[in-house]
């Protein structure tokens, strides 16, 4: 299968398993909060979060181990592979046992008065709070067979093995209506247990399938060279990742230190529809990914950096068909979805779906920087402007600045990070910005131009309440139409038909 064709199946692969499970979580969320009651499941969520918040470690090892084997897969150095995997497994197990061990050491503080639990279950969200801790170390080891799956872009694997996963919790949310133990412990045990069969689901299979992944515990098997270059490389990931974190919570901390709790929820259901839409861009990266940096593999600069700006503007382009209408007919769906809308709730909705739009603009960009190595600087350079939301924040909000200019900030500081990767590569990479505006930006400009003018006109010559169902399919329609007829070149629009007419080879 060609990289053009394989990166359309997994593109699509990701789209299902993603649309399929939003789904199944939408219902079996409803079944567990109906089978636990409020109390439980509010429990559940604390304990979990307080584990959990700590899991973009395991996306940032996730990140690293699979930029060096598909960097090495490109390279065709086989051999080399074998040791990237048993050193990256290693690894992952030491910082599980390094995380787990402090998360254990800290239940004492958590449970004598940190956090506040009913005297009556604190014995239960003990023992919720121990299996939470094995979940994640479980996670830990579960993440180095996952990254080997995008490096080998047998994609469809990892969107099966996510289906069955939203098929079991969806089963066991149904189990959990009827039984008669204690439902808190239950679940806990049946969230482990998943966890517990991805991780055969991938180890197993891996081993089976992939060479690189056949373990000999031999001491040849392990390199310090890459230990420490794997480990500097996830630390720098782990500093991108805690700038988003910090700034998505700290702008959360801001609001509520000036309006309450009450603006709060506004912004997080924002936050909880921006990550509801994100599986549009994370299937466009996870499917092609790996094909740019085993191009900087192969030595092949140029066709990584098409590569990478092939990345930016599928990404876009899937993402803006999908928020246009959405940002056209946000009020209307959120009335729906919730009833009683939070103020200010539409208008937090529409600036993080734009400006998560503005990031993906580059977005290959990011990845092509990933492929060459140079992490330290990018993330210094280019995330660490995002930080720069928060001063603003604090400043607007304390010179007494209504919210709506907080979100300004929010999407002006978004589209200077978005745009100062282009001179990054352009310096260390060698990157063409005159081609890139032309076959990115240049692309995609009449595509969503069209889709906006649809919309505008829909909603401004009907006003009935059914509009959106009317609005969000002929936006889709006619900007794909648009995206096949002018951003898409002549080699993509084959490698697509390929997949409608055969699906493979």
């Amino acid at each position: 299968m060609r990289a053009s064709t394989r990166a359309i199946v997994n593109t699509l692969a990701q789209h299902i398993r993603s649309i399929f499970n939003i789904c199944l979580s939408l219902y079996s969320t409803k079944l567990i909060l109906m089978a636990l009651g409020e109390t439980d499941y509010g429990i559940y969520a604390l304990i979990s979060g307080v584990v959990i918040m700590l899991g973009f470690i395991t996306n940032a090892m996730v990140v690293t181990t699979q930029r060096h084997l598909s960097f090495y897969h490109g390279k065709g150095d086989f051999d080399y592979l074998h040791k990237v995997f048993s050193t990256s497994l290693f690894l992952h197990i030491l910082i599980g046992v390094v995380v787990c061990g402090v998360l254990f050491l800290a239940k004492p503080y958590l449970f004598n008065g940190t956090l506040r639990i009913d005297i009556e279950r604190i014995n239960v969200a003990i023992l919720t709070y121990y299996l939470s801790l094995l979940n994640l170390f479980i996670s830990f080891v579960t993440a180095p067979y996952r990254a080997l799956f995008y490096a080998r872009e047998n994609i469809v694997y990892i969107s099966i093995v996510d289906m069955l996963d939203g098929v079991l919790k969806l089963l066991f949310a149904i189990w959990l209506l009827y039984i008669q133990a204690d439902k808190l412990i239950a679940y806990s045990w049946m969230m482990t247990a998943i966890t517990a069969f991805n991780l055969l689901a991938f180890a197993i299979y891996a081993t089976h399938k992939f060479s690189e992944a056949r373990l000999t515990f031999a001491k040849e098997d392990f390199s310090g060279r890459l230990v420490r270059e794997m480990t500097g490389f996830a630390s720098w990931t782990i500093y991108s990742t805690g700038c988003i974190i910090g700034r998505t919570q700290g702008v959360a901390v801001l609001l509520n230190r000036a309006f309450g709790t009450v603006i709060n929820s506004a912004y997080g259901i924002a936050m909880q529809v921006s990550g509801a839409i994100q599986f549009v861009a994370s299937a466009v990266l996870n499917a092609m990914s790996p094909q740019v940096v085993k191009a900087e593999g192969e030595q092949n600069r140029q066709r990584m950096l098409e590569l990478a700006e092939a990345t930016s503007k599928y990404s876009f382009l899937l993402l803006s068909i999908v928020i246009i209408p959405l940002i056209f007919e946000m009020s209307r769906l959120l009335e729906l979805w919730l009833g009683d809308v939070p103020q200010h709730c539409v208008m937090f909705c529409n600036f993080i779906l734009v400006s998560t739009a503005c990031d993906q603009l580059t977005i290959g960009l990011g990845i092509a920087n990933q492929a060459i190595g140079k992490i330290r600087n990018y993330s210094l350079v280019i995330n660490s402007i995002k930080l720069f939301t928060l001063p603003v924040a604090w400043i607007l909000l304390s010179q007494g600045f209504h919210v709506v200019y907080v979100m300004w900030g929010y999407l002006i500081i978004e589209i200077i990070c978005s745009l100062a990767r282009i001179p990054f590569l352009k310096y260390t990479a060698g990157l063409s910005i005159r081609h890139f505006l032309s076959h990115v930006y240049g692309r995609i400009v009449l595509p969503t131009l069209i889709g906006i003018a649809v919309c505008w006109i829909i909603t401004t010559v009907w006003q009935g309440g059914l509009r959106f169902l009317v609005t969000i399919p002929i936006s889709i329609l006619v900007e794909s139409v648009f995206a096949w007829g002018v951003s898409l070149e002549r080699n993509e629009r084959e490698a697509a038909m390929i997949i409608f007419k055969r699906g493979h080879e």
